[in-house]
């Protein structure tokens, strides 16, 4: 079948991407200022030491060979171990920082995905009218005004003024969990939601313009069945590509947010790690997130065809 190519096409295009990604960052640390065996061992360390640190890191071994040693350490799951503190493995990191990330993302996403499609086609129903009007206003902001602005506000209004939420997470929970990711939620969540609000109002435009509305219209379908049947499914499918690659985009652009909020995430792990030229990290940060965007990108490439029968006749 066409589609499991197509599938099998997009994995060896996703592997190819990793690869790409690995070595890219690979090779950002291996030129970058510093030497890790200094910052492991201690600015007083002697040159001895130093120099058994740098043979038990490999890192006296030309970079291609060290980048080879490293994709074979990866592909079981091994992305070394970390330069500061306790030099914890970095697979333990991951571990405890990357669901932190996958759940703020998921829930941005699931609120963005919600408020965009019923706003969109509210503002696609009553085109032209205040309610049509008013939501176009509120997407432009929400689409021109970055998080590094929006943040501070509602941090003001809900945190310092009104004390209704608390200001940054804690790692002993006062209050439900759910309360801590209301701000960092709503505030990754508002460009997604007003790009999805206009583009599910303007594929509602096109689509409710179709003949087949217009027949079922004719032949007296009722207004609900009509429109969410009917019209949202068919205009849905460009939706459901933008919140995929919304999605990718989400889980990089919940690193500033976590790191804003003091949130023990994999994004504040990752700039934690950038400040520290904690490579490891870095790269294991960076090389787990790209699969993760490749993944959710496979899986709309994959619903598409079964909710639209167009595609999935065109691939057989």
């Amino acid at each position: 079948m066409r589609l499991v190519k197509a599938i099998l096409l997009r994995l060896l295009f996703g592997a190819f991407s990793l690869f790409f990604i690995s070595f890219v960052t690979f090779v950002a640390g291996a030129f970058a200022p510093g030497d890790p065996a200094t910052i492991i061992g201690g600015e007083k360390a002697s040159q001895e030491t130093i120099r058994v640190i740098r043979h038990n890191l490999g890192l006296d071994q030309p970079w291609p060979q060290r980048y080879v040693l490293y994709v074979e350490h990866a592909a079981h799951g091994d992305f070394g171990v970390s330069y500061y503190g306790t030099h914890e493995p970095v697979k333990d990191i991951l571990a405890r920082t990357v669901p932190m990330t996958v759940k703020l993302a998921t829930q941005a996403m699931v609120l963005a995905s919600a408020f965009g499609i019923v706003f969109g086609t509210l503002a696609a129903v009553y085109q032209r009218k205040f309610a049509d009007k008013s939501i176009l206003t509120l997407s432009t902001l929400g689409v021109t005004t970055p998080n590094f602005v929006l943040g501070p506000i509602l941090v003001y209004i809900f945190c310092q003024r009104l004390d209704r939420l608390p200001l940054t997470w804690s790692t002993t929970l006062v209050a439900p969990e759910i309360v801590y990711f209301i701000l960092p939620v709503t505030i990754l969540a508002a460009r997604p939601a007003a790009l999805i609000t206009r583009l599910t109002r303007a594929s509602m435009i096109d689509t409710l313009d179709q003949e087949f509305i217009r027949t079922a219209v004719a032949k007296g379908v009722p207004r609900g069945r009509l429109l969410f049947r009917h019209a949202l499914r068919n205009a849905i499918l460009p939706v459901i590509t933008t919140i995929g690659t919304s999605f990718g985009f989400l889980l990089t652009g919940s690193f500033v947010i976590e790191r804003y909020f003091l949130m023990p995430g994999l994004g504040s792990a990752v700039i934690e790690g950038i400040q520290q030229t904690n490579m490891p990290v870095v790269q294991a940060g960076v090389f787990v997130t790209g699969a993760m965007f490749i993944f959710l990108n496979l899986v709309v490439d994959i619903l598409l065809p079964v909710l639209d029968p167009r595609i999935r006749e065109s691939q057989i």
